[in-house]
């Protein structure tokens, strides 16, 4: 299987795509000479992993029947000071909310998305240290 992805130059620093029907812009800050017309491209590297092992860990908790009440990805990436600047370091926090959940479910739930399904992170963690925190909020 292969993906492509046609990113059309629209105008200044910003190039828009259709991705699965779904009109995506990104664009750069206007102190460099962007529009600020959609996000960065390197932002989208952390939306990408979020959404890939949150997707993976909820259907994985729904066939485990663990019900939530909200569920959080938060994806903290650390950029290198020189040029090219790129992400050395991420770190994944996933914040569960519910009644009584089982901390052991949460906790293969995310492994598995981490270790089998997600190939977003798959890749990043050839690429980069990786850290991850589970937690239970009220």
């Amino acid at each position: 299987m292969k993906h492509i992805i046609d990113m059309a130059w629209t105008d200044k620093l910003a190039f828009e795509t259709d991705m699965d029907g779904h009109k995506v812009v990104i664009d750069a800050t206007e102190e460099v000479g962007g529009s600020d017309l959609g996000p960065r491209p390197k932002k989208l590297m952390l939306t990408a992993l979020a959404g890939c092992t949150g997707i993976d860990v909820v259907m994985i908790l729904k066939k485990m029947k663990v019900e939530l009440e909200a569920f959080n990805v938060i994806v903290e990436g650390e950029l290198t000071e020189d040029h090219p600047k790129y992400y050395n370091k991420m770190t994944i926090v996933y914040q569960f909310k519910g009644k009584d959940l089982p901390m052991d479910k949460l906790e293969k739930a995310v492994k598995l998305s981490e270790e089998k399904y997600c190939g977003v992170s798959a890749v990043y963690r050839q690429a980069m240290e990786m850290k991850t925190e589970i937690r239970i909020v009220e």
